[in-house]
């Protein structure tokens, strides 16, 4: 059993399963399936397909079984592992000149230090990898189990220059993976992460007429901005976008969404929402997204948000309002209009208001999100909502994106402010499944130091409309 870098311990066993049948238990071990050594979880999910299974085990107490099954063809046995990947995660071997967690001060909990760089989870949980620290042998393994989408960090398509970005001297023999995997028909999405002066301009050109060799495998590609945290002594001098760079860039990747949407019907290349806040371009229409195929990557989701807000209005039942229900906000259509207030008010009188609420968010989006308010409160005037914009202070003012805000910066810049009814929060604040903000301090803390209930929005459109209403 020497290929087994982690022993496959079970953790529990459903109840009625046929794990639960054979006997199995927490602390038992899988050793094989049909004589076969198992590596990760998709060499389990593959062998236990079959109507016939050997299983070799060994319990707690060290005996070892060998069980004979017979099962329906793809039934599961009901185990769940102590290890989900029944693997190490594999690390990442880079030292990008952009790492953002090489950007993050100390003292933070550990597992927002892992450099993950792993393709199981590129499939299981769309997370994006290098394919630096990937062998032939997983390659074969991706066909085999034919385990798609894969999604790939590319950054750029100069080998030389994916060396240097990269620091890794070997980030520029992607190349041959990448088509193997295309040639063999397995979905792949890309990204780029540009940064001022290096990937972009003529490289961003060249990066893109290359990605399209992989067509129609290669489904979409988002171009996102650099992070810049104010943690960067020591590290890469990198310089943030402006906004005629950020122009440049749109024209950019539109002129080729129209090269390749007359040959494919993809638009295939994207740039993420930062770009058109920072340009302040409307966002595209709907139908240039391709289905949002990068909507993790933060491309599309104002355009998507707006348009689940639209659908939740035209649903739901309110009051007349005296506007055009097919004008969409000016951000949209008509480029980036400031409000200079926090307070989002419908027509009505204020006296006719019965219930307040705030949202808090980053100065990137804040004054989108003043609009959709706006669009709300003038259907439901009894509704009326203070938006927040709230500064970066513990990464740094570069950093715009309500995703990296912490508790924190939101007690600091909350305290004594007028918050109404509820404070709403956008989900993507916390940690997944969890009330925790990227510092460690809960939602109830901060509930106690603002008096305030704290409700915690989804991103679908129609939680937001239901959190303002207080539905």
């Amino acid at each position: 059993m020497g290929m087994n870098r982690v022993e496959h311990i079970i953790k529990a066993v459903e109840p009625g399963s046929i794990a639960w049948e054979m006997e199995l238990g927490p602390g038992d071990v899988i050793l094989s399936v049909n004589d076969h050594e198992i590596e990760d979880v998709f060499d389990y999910q593959y062998l236990i397909n079959e109507e016939y299974l050997t299983v070799q085990v060994r319990k707690a107490d060290g005996e070892e079984w060998e069980l004979e099954i017979e099962k329906e063809f793809e039934e599961d046995l009901g185990i769940t592992f102590e290890s989900s990947l029944m693997d190490e995660y594999r690390s990442c071997r880079n030292h990008c000149i952009f790492c953002f967690i090489d950007q993050m001060p100390k003292g933070m909990r550990n597992t927002l230090y892992f450099k993950d760089d792993d393709s199981r989870l590129s499939f299981l949980q769309g997370n994006y990898v290098t394919l630096t620290n990937m062998s032939d042998h997983d390659i074969d393994r991706i066909i085999q189990y034919h385990l798609e989408p894969i999604n790939i960090s590319f950054h750029t398509m100069n080998p030389a220059l994916r060396c240097e970005m990269l620091r890794n001297r070997f980030a520029g023999d992607i190349f041959p993976k990448v088509r193997r995997m295309a040639d063999a028909g397995i979905e792949l999405n890309g990204q780029i992460v540009l940064c001022r002066g290096i990937n972009d301009g003529a490289e961003l050109e060249y990066s893109i007429c290359e990605l399209a060799n992989y067509l129609p495998q290669l489904r979409s590609v988002s171009v996102v901005p650099v992070g810049l945290t104010r943690f960067r002594d020591g590290l890469y001098p990198l310089a943030s976008f402006t906004p005629d760079d950020a122009a440049g860039v749109i024209d950019c990747i539109e002129g080729w969404q129209r090269k390749i949407y007359d040959r494919y019907g993809l638009h295939f290349i994207h740039a993420s929402d930062e770009w058109y806040l920072l340009a302040g371009r409307p966002f595209p229409e709907a139908e240039r997204y391709d289905g949002y195929l990068q909507l993790e990557n933060g491309v599309g989701m104002m355009r998507l948000l707006f348009e689940e807000v639209e659908e939740a209005l035209q649903d739901a039942p309110g009051e007349a309002a005296a506007h055009n229900p097919c004008q969409p906000p000016g951000l949209i259509e008509t480029g980036n209009r400031l409000h200079q207030g926090a307070s989002v008010q419908s027509p009505a009188a204020a006296d006719s208001v019965s219930r307040e609420v705030s949202i808090a968010t980053g100065r990137l989006a804040g004054s989108y999100l003043r609009e959709l308010c706006d669009r709300i409160c003038a259907r439901y005037p009894y509704v009326r909502c203070h938006v927040y914009e709230i500064r970066n202070d513990f990464f740094g003012e570069k950093i715009t994106v309500s995703g990296l805000i912490t508790g924190t910066d939101l007690k600091a810049q909350l305290k004594g402010k007028f918050l109404g009814d509820e404070l709403l929060l956008p989900c993507n604040m916390l940690r997944s499944q969890e009330r925790v903000f990227l510092d460690d301090i809960r939602v109830e803390e901060l509930e106690s130091a603002l008096q305030i209930p704290i409700r915690v929005v989804k991103s679908e459109g129609s939680d937001f409309v239901d959190a303002i209403l207080g539905s």
